[in-house]
């Protein structure tokens, strides 16, 4: 039973809304209202996905995670949202909730990370929710810090604080 990385086909996107859906479910439910969280569908994050990546194809990279041939996460990443052109942007690690603990979002990460350097960029960075606090021991595990640079975003209708993380590649 191992891990395999591959990037993403468009025959992909509706399970990894799916996916999403359901990875969010389980993050932030501990600090967010289910009622929160029932949006958008499954249907409608299979759709985001779709749209979002007929606009931002051509500079971000999806890589999916499959377990014994079944769709198990996924990674994003793109180029830095503050315009910095030497850093990247990792945009999200999605797993399905029972892949927690079983390597495949450290796989994920590892990934991400070699491609960053592949296209030239010397610092990464994220966004993380800051009462999801199993995500941030996730990421420091794996080097990253936080910078000190907070912002609100909305999920749902709640607002919810995000910390930027950055580290060197």
């Amino acid at each position: 039973m191992t891990i395999s990385l591959r990037p993403a086909a468009e025959a992909d996107l509706m399970g990894v809304g799916a996916l999403h859906q359901r990875s969010r479910v389980a993050a932030y439910s501990p600090f967010l209202p289910a009622e929160t969280l029932a949006d958008p569908t499954p249907e409608a994050m299979g759709r985001y996905w779709v749209e979002r990546l007929t606009w931002e194809g051509a500079d971000h990279r999806m890589t999916v995670a499959e377990r014994d041939g079944r769709l198990v996460g996924f990674s994003y990443l793109g180029p830095d949202d503050a315009g910095d052109p030497a850093t990247g942007l990792l945009n999200a690690i999605h797993l399905e909730p029972a892949e927690r603990g079983r390597g495949t979002g450290r796989a994920l990460m590892v990934d991400a990370l070699a491609a960053m350097r592949a296209r030239g960029w010397a610092r990464a960075v994220l966004w993380v929710l800051r009462e999801n606090a199993p995500a941030r021991r996730f990421y420091e595990r794996g080097g990253w810090a936080a910078t000190g640079e907070e912002r609100d975003d909305l999920i749902g209708p709640a607002l919810v604080a995000q910390l930027r993380y950055a580290r060197q590649l």
